[in-house]
């Protein structure tokens, strides 16, 4: 069954979690969506039995550029087959190509191998479009970006990324300082991409601005961009006063424990986005790795330029996250499973589709066992990622 397109599929003996806690039931997958909550043992259906494991909504990152040996800006549609088929093994089932700054070719190139992927049969989590992060971005916080290939904001180059993604942009990092940044982020909205600010030295009324005409994310909150002062908000303090989704790279590295508790704290349950921002040396030993066009040395799992030291993306998985989550915060597992399933999902306006397991809904789902281990993924009613197989 795995890998092999089942899409019809029963799930025994699950314990789900369903409306934010666990719920002992079974669970009938037909023509990949989940199509009933209730046992329903006559029916001859592939069986699944996962007793004695949790059953988890698929977790969705929108912030990667890769893992397992693929960096997005150099992939082939092949190698984000095989970069898909890694994040189903972490419990990933859905997510977003971050594309850093890059050339014009080269992004453009980019767009077209990712597209030719989505339209490939499903092979392991699959893409939900692309994540461009820049090039519209402040060279003082550009973090690991190529400073040289940042631009003020431009609508034309923006459109011709959109039109060649077929529409499949889904979500932008812009710099609201940036020159043009304004009009910019409207006409992102106005085609119905997710406008998220970070990269950005920001003074706390332009990225009120950003937000008041629809930015409505922060990309790797805290890092990449000006910190909160007392008497100078700035884009951080925008940030947590807003209503907006904040990513978070909760790897222990990027964020203090202590600042994850107290970005929840702050925010809420509800407006925290667990992100990866993984790159290619993600799942593989420390060494000599590529970020775009920039090289990279990990060392103990933490990813920085070779150039200057900048840290550049994380080693971070999905579940690696959870578990991360948990332990820097002492909360149940329920509270904060949202912030890879529901969350992303509400930001990327798909939770009518995927974020939750409620009749209807893509059938993208994790089990994982006492220890929070994955043990099997299953992506649209396909067993994609079975640890005993």
């Amino acid at each position: 069954m795995l890998g092999d397109g089942v899409m019809d599929l029963y799930i025994k003996n699950a314990t789900a979690y369903i409306g934010g806690t666990f719920v002992k039931t079974d669970i009938t997958i037909n023509n990949g969506k989940i199509a009933s909550l209730k046992p329903n043992p006559a029916n001859s259906l592939p069986v699944h039995d996962v007793s004695g494991n949790k059953v988890l909504p698929g977790f969705i990152d929108i912030h990667t550029h890769g893992a397992y040996n693929v960096d997005v800006n150099n992939a082939t549609s092949q190698d984000l087959c095989e970069v898909s088929k890694y994040f189903a093994s972490q419990g990933t089932t859905s997510y977003l190509t971050s594309i850093v700054t890059d050339t014009e070719e080269k992004t453009l190139q980019c767009i077209e191998q990712i597209i030719n992927a989505m339209k490939m049969p499903t092979c392991g989590a699959k893409i939900l479009g692309i994540h461009l992060e820049g090039p519209f971005l402040d060279p003082e916080y550009r973090g690991s970006m190529a400073i040289h290939l940042l631009k003020k904001a431009n609508n034309e180059l923006f459109e011709k990324y959109f039109n060649a993604a077929e529409g499949n942009i889904r979500y932008i990092t812009i710099s609201p300082e940036v020159e043009g940044a304004m009009d910019l982020i409207k006409e992102a909205v106005k085609k119905g991409v997710v406008v998220s600010i970070g990269h950005s030295g920001a003074d706390y009324e332009t990225a009120m601005e950003s937000i008041e005409i629809g930015a409505t994310s922060s990309t790797h909150t805290f890092n990449g961009m000006k910190l909160m002062h007392q008497h100078f908000p700035a884009i951080a303090g925008a940030v947590l006063e807003s209503n907006i989704f904040c990513e978070a790279i909760c790897d222990g590295r990027h964020l203090h424990p202590a600042v994850v508790r107290l970005l929840i704290k702050t925010k809420g349950l509800d407006r925290v986005v667990a992100v990866t921002d993984s790159i290619m040396a993600t799942g593989l030993p420390d060494g000599e790795y590529i970020l775009g066009v920039n090289k990279v040395r990990v060392t103990d799992g933490d990813a920085r330029l070779i150039s200057d030291g900048t840290r550049a993306g994380s080693t971070l998985t999905t579940i690696t996250a959870l578990k991360n989550l948990i332990k820097f915060t002492g909360r149940k597992m329920e509270e904060l499973i949202p912030l890879l399933t529901s969350n992303p999902a509400a930001l990327m306006r798909i939770s009518d589709k995927k974020g939750s397991i409620e009749e209807g809904k893509d059938a993208d789902l994790v089990v994982i066992d006492d220890e929070l281990n994955v043990e099997t993924t299953i992506v649209g009613g396909n067993i994609i990622f079975n640890k005993n197989n």
